[in-house]
């Protein structure tokens, strides 16, 4: 799969925009233009994620499925699973003024950034100590030449 940090931002808007307009693509024009393959398309559709519209059997992606699209990949980047990613575009999905479902989605970002500073202050420990390990080994080299 393909780095997500290249997608574009997406608002939760622009991802239920269903673009009465008709401004539709093909698989491989969103895949090429959300760095991704045919089969991490594929794959999120079989997972039930976006559910693009079909012609015989061809695929078309409209505004609002590359905006999903952009959300899952996102989440896959922030390290969220495919269930909790679901579960936040179906809070995208609904009403945004039921309190409940905002508070719900507040309450797993809040956890998401607690588990990742942990994972913050762990690297940067690991990093001290390979540090320290680097200049011991460094001292060693340089006192024997």
């Amino acid at each position: 799969m393909a780095d997500a940090d290249n997608a574009p931002a997406v608002s939760p808007a622009a991802a239920n925009d269903d673009n009465a307009s008709g401004d539709h693509k093909g698989i491989k024009e969103v895949a090429a233009m959300l760095g991704v393959t045919h089969r991490t398309l594929r794959f999120y559709e079989d997972n039930g994620l976006i559910s693009p519209q079909r012609v015989g059997s061809t695929r078309i992606y409209s505004k609002r499925d590359i905006g999903r699209m952009q959300l899952i990949l996102r989440g896959k980047r922030l390290g969220f699973s495919l269930r909790e990613i679901g579960e936040f575009l179906d809070l995208y999905d609904s009403d945004p003024s039921h309190i409940e479902q905002m508070e719900h989605l507040r309450g797993q970002v809040r956890e998401k950034l607690a588990e990742l500073r942990a994972q913050k202050a762990a690297l940067e420990e690991t990093m001290r100590e390979l540090r320290q390990i680097e200049a011991e080994a460094t001292d060693r080299i340089e006192a024997r030449r």
